[in-house]
């Protein structure tokens, strides 16, 4: 989403880091550019002219022009100014600390994906804090809104509220709580009914709703593709209800990211969650710094590392560990570890949580390297046999022509994914001569791996930290650029 501000940013940034002192009119000019990115990134204009004058206040001080590296201290401004805008450094949690059942309150336009965003958050609070979890559907207008979210809990594995046709939702409501204390349930989470546009019935409506359930939260479900009118949506509404935060959907997509920057200051509430994708487990708690450090290129290591922790299967992670302590690794593991990264979101979010991958994230694009390069990778091992992807040494000419008509691939594509395996069972024989796992987790002094992690493009001090195997990092890894460039 932030990736048009994110490079405008960067350029005016790295102008700054290039020179050795900074005037007056150097930062001036500076903040005049940040000014037109943020407008162009479709940020209210309030938001804009408060930020700027925060920034450049600060930045002109004798602290930040004296300073041995200006440029850094201006950055650092900006990305605290950043973290400000978004919602400062504590990270908004759901407030769950009252008697069950503890009632959250979806309210939102019709379209704004509030049913599925119910269904991601019961999801979340149900695998991730172990809460037991109900949904309700109050929404009568909208056809099959009901039975939409019976499929989706049915998915997410949380109970919904039988469907009784004909009953209004204070009606609807007033069951829902009545069934919640019969099971024993944490939360239970209200789906209310949405329209085209605010209007006085659906105002009226929720308001009923509301003081029949007390909600302990009461979350506005926006779109973040609608811009700016997903920030006029949200004043409505915080004139007439009690909000308490605010979901973010669509995060994922090419939307400028103005909605994001402006909500928590237009509004004054926190942004709770963000969207990123299609799949119930697709939603994100928002943290403003990391999201800061994101827009500034700084990366996102923290949430890559959780990522990492949710995706990989932990048998299957030690079952490569202990080959990579015998020095093996034949085409089977290459395939899991592809698996993993698209699970992990593909090259695309990996790019975006490493700090320092603009520059990396940019050739990607201009070599039409997308994820479709993991999907054919893993159809080229598909289309071997086991005894293959066991012993690739198996692969001849004529094996290889079966295996590109397969897989839908040329030849020379088999011959590139060869060598990019080769590389990396070379680096897992240097692993063993290293004395395993433990002798390179020595390199990395002390703290064990806490200085980086191998394979995840940190900035390690020793071998192994250059990047993920296949994406171009340090040492005699293979560049996953020079793969299947269509």
């Amino acid at each position: 989403m932030f990736d048009s501000l994110s490079d405008r940013l960067g350029g005016v940034f790295d102008k700054l880091r290039g020179r050795g002192a900074l005037k007056e009119q150097d930062v001036r000019d500076a903040m005049r550019e940040v000014r037109i990115a943020l407008l162009e990134a479709d940020v209210a204009l309030p938001v804009v002219r408060r930020f700027i004058d925060q920034v450049t206040e600060k930045a002109i001080g004798q602290s930040v022009l004296r300073s041995v590296t200006p440029g850094q201290q201006v950055v650092k401004i900006v990305n605290d100014a950043l973290v400000e805008m978004l919602g400062g450094d504590t990270t908004p949690e759901l407030d769950l600390n009252a008697a069950p059942p503890v009632v959250i309150m979806m309210v939102g336009l019709q379209g704004s994906g509030k049913t599925t965003s119910t269904a991601k958050i019961s999801k979340f609070l149900k695998d991730k804090q172990g809460k037991k979890v109900m949904m309700a559907s109050l929404d009568v207008n909208r056809p099959a809104a009901q039975e939409q979210l019976k499929v989706l809990g049915e998915q997410v594995g949380v109970a919904t509220l039988p469907i009784i046709p004909g009953q209004q939702p204070t009606e609807i409501a007033t069951r829902a709580l009545q069934s919640a204390k019969l099971q024993a349930v944490d939360v239970l989470l209200l789906d209310t009914a949405g329209r085209l546009h605010v209007d006085q019935q659906l105002m009226d409506e929720m308001k009923a709703v509301s003081a029949i359930s007390s909600p302990r939260e009461t979350l506005l479900v926006v779109d973040s593709l609608t811009g700016q009118d997903a920030v006029n949506v949200a004043q409505s509404f915080s004139g007439e209800v009690d909000l308490t935060g605010v979901v973010l959907t669509r995060m994922d997509g090419d939307a400028r990211g103005g909605a994001a920057l402006s909500m928590r200051a237009v509004t004054g509430k926190p942004i709770k969650f963000a969207g990123t994708g299609e799949k119930p487990e697709a939603i994100e708690v928002f943290h403003p710094s990391r999201v800061a450090n994101r827009i500034l290129g700084m990366g996102d290591v923290v949430s890559l590392v959780e990522k990492a922790a949710e995706s990989v299967q932990v048998e299957e992670a030690e079952a490569l560990a202990k080959r990579m302590e015998q020095g093996k690794f034949d085409m089977n593991d290459l395939r899991m570890q592809l698996k993993q990264m698209q699970n992990m979101g593909g090259l695309g979010m990996l790019a975006n949580m490493m700090p320092g991958m603009k520059k990396a994230k940019a050739a990607m694009a201009a070599s039409n390297m997308d994820d479709k390069v993991l999907v054919r990778m893993d159809a080229i091992i598909g289309s071997m046999t086991p005894k293959e992807r066991t012993n690739p040494a198996l692969l001849n000419a004529k094996r290889k022509i079966r295996v590109a008509k397969g897989s839908g691939t040329q030849v020379q594509d088999i011959n590139k994914l060869i060598k990019m395996h080769q590389e990396m069972s070379k680096a897992m024989k240097q692993i063993k001569k290293m004395g395993g796992l433990k002798g390179l987790a020595a390199m990395f002094g002390k703290g064990g791996l806490d200085g980086a992690m191998p394979g995840l493009g940190g900035q390690g001090r020793g071998p192994g930290a250059g990047g993920l195997p296949g994406l171009g990092g340090g040492g005699s890894q293979p560049d996953l650029s020079k793969f299947l460039k269509k």
